[in-house]
């Protein structure tokens, strides 16, 4: 029987098959997730991720996904819609200004994963935050924030997945 270090566990497998990490490790994670939550503007391949942590590429997303749940682009993205968010709703501005600010190249494609991810365009968005901006102002901050954070399980690559109903979906097969 192969070792469960070696083992495939699907990512819809319990986290109590995952293999306990290091505290050393543990560290690296957080440092590469510290220098994308304080710099999440830039691009950050894997590459870039594994050097910070001092870990091979494979290691660092396997190790990422298992230590935060979710991979590293996944994470970067919900940031990105995080700070965007708040931008929309605290800011005057331009929807372009705060795309470019948060780090998508792309305004159509800052739109659009906007929308997958919190169910609104950054534009209704704005609209709603402004309309309600008076009921609000009682409410800590950190429930607003926590209230509002985007549902990490449903970025992007898990509505689009969902949506070719399983035509592609992922390997469960051991290797």
């Amino acid at each position: 029987m192969p070792a469960l270090e070696n083992r495939r566990v699907p990512a819809s497998a319990p986290q109590a098959l995952a293999v306990e990490q290091s505290p050393a490790l543990l560290r690296r994670l957080l440092r590469a997730k510290d220098r994308m939550d304080a710099l999440s503007h830039e691009a950050w391949p894997v590459r870039r991720l594994a050097q910070v942590s001092g870990v091979s590429e494979a290691h660092f997303a396997r190790a990422f996904r298992q230590a935060f749940g979710i991979p590293p682009h996944r994470y970067l993205l919900t940031r990105r819609i995080e700070q965007a968010t708040t931008l929309l709703r605290d800011t005057t501005l331009s929807i372009t200004e705060i795309a470019f600010a948060t780090g998508w190249e792309s305004l159509g494609t800052f739109g659009r994963t906007f929308r997958d991810i919190t169910g609104t365009s950054p534009g209704a968005l704005r609209r709603d935050a402004r309309a309600t901006e008076h009921a609000v102002d009682r409410v800590p901050v950190c429930f607003l924030k926590a209230a509002q954070r985007p549902d990490l399980l449903t970025a992007v690559s898990e509505k689009l997945r969902r949506a070719t109903a399983g035509t592609n979906g992922p390997s469960t097969k051991e290797m």
